[in-house]
């Protein structure tokens, strides 16, 4: 298979969970094992998969600009790097709908944060968590305590 002929399945796949996420947010198999654990997991495989293939094949790297730009010039490279943005933001959106459950913010609110995450990644974040922060009074996400040495280690 080439990666043109993978790029629209990864696409196309990854547009179905969006839509999951988007009308479907009040089934808890769509937020919480479907869209982050499928759906991402199977982005994650791929990606892996390609890496395994085309490691070595490749030239450039991530220690300069002009690196990053020789490395996507292999469609292989190209498409791992599109998957990785496909795979993080999918798992965002997945969080923002989990996260917005949790706090009691309706979804309608959320719907906007979705859309940006799909588009345009940490554009989406930023709103959600502004919107998160204004609803619920708090910039934290979780609980502000230190965890002692014992119970990190378990």
């Amino acid at each position: 298979m080439s990666p043109e002929a993978l790029f629209p399945w990864v696409n196309n796949a990854t547009l179905i969970m969006w839509l999951l996420l988007l009308f479907l947010p009040g089934y808890r198999i769509v937020s919480r094992l479907l869209v982050p654990v499928v759906a991402c997991g199977a982005l994650a495989t791929v990606y892996l998969v390609i890496l395994v293939m085309t490691i070595g094949d490749v030239e450039g790297g991530f220690t300069s600009l002009d690196g990053v730009s020789q490395l996507f010039q292999n469609r292989w490279a190209l498409l791992a790097g599109w998957i990785h943005y496909l795979a993080f933001d999918l798992f965002i959106g997945s969080w923002q709908v989990r996260d917005s459950q949790r706090n009691g913010l309706r979804h309608r609110w959320i719907v906007p944060t979705l859309l940006l995450t799909f588009l345009v990644g940490p554009i989406g974040l930023l709103v959600y968590l502004a919107i998160r922060s204004l609803v619920t009074n708090q910039l934290a996400l979780g609980a502000l305590e230190t965890v002692s040495d014992e119970q990190a280690v378990g």
